[in-house]
């Protein structure tokens, strides 16, 4: 297992239309993923933001082969759409995680 989180910092300026860009562009993207086994996206909830919000992505891959895969072109595909639609409005933060204990 090879996970990737991806956390979206958004400005409070676009607040509504990345709401609607998250319901149907984001969430029919994921969904047609071939390599991401699991996924769970979430709204960040946090003391500590005080300007925008944060949107979490959590994409579970089989191995780190097809999470690198992904990086390399699907996120690519997705970085660019984000910012030809919300420019600097919306920057995107890559995590890689390396599981050494899991339960699910």
């Amino acid at each position: 297992m090879s996970v990737l989180s991806l956390t979206f910092h958004t400005t409070e300026t676009i607040r509504t239309d990345w709401e609607r860009y998250l319901a149907k562009d984001l969430f029919e993207m994921v969904e047609n993923l071939i390599d991401v086994q699991k996924y769970i996206l979430s709204e960040v909830e946090s003391d500590m933001i005080d300007e925008g919000s944060n949107t979490n992505l959590l994409l579970i891959f089989d191995d780190t082969e097809k999470r690198q895969d992904f990086v390399e072109i699907e996120l690519l595909n997705i970085t660019d759409r984000i910012e030809k639609k919300f420019g600097q409005h919306a920057m995107i933060f890559t995590t890689y995680l390396n599981p050494k204990k899991v339960r699910f």
